[in-house]
């Protein structure tokens, strides 16, 4: 299999976590750049042009609300979970948790 194969099994991988990655780092309010960063901390790396139409999805989907805060002398705009997305994000953790000791079963064949 060839690097660039190998690449592009790894991306269909990630896109299926990324919600779920994005609703849990948004239990707190974070700004674009901010949330990005503590992604990358957490060793998931999105890109702007990934990032930023999932949080406008997610958002205009009523799963996370939003405001204008000012900060550091710019206006940004803060995404937090609501309600509904708190909800989506506890049956996604549990699905995951489910699937991953499903496929770590299937893994140790």
């Amino acid at each position: 299999m060839s690097e660039e194969q190998l690449d592009k099994l790894r991306q269909e991988l990630r896109r299926g976590v990324l919600v779920l990655a994005v609703l849990g780092s948004l239990k707190q309010p974070h700004y674009g750049y901010s949330l990005r960063k503590q992604l990358q901390e957490a060793g998931i790396d999105i890109d702007e042009g990934t990032l930023y139409p999932l949080v406008r999805r997610l958002a205009d989907q009523g799963l996370l609300e939003s405001e204008w805060q000012q900060g550091d002398g710019r206006e940004r705009r803060y995404y937090q979970l609501s309600a509904a997305g708190a909800t989506l994000l506890a049956n996604l953790t549990s699905e995951w948790q489910s699937l991953n000791t499903n496929i770590a079963t299937l893994l140790e064949v």
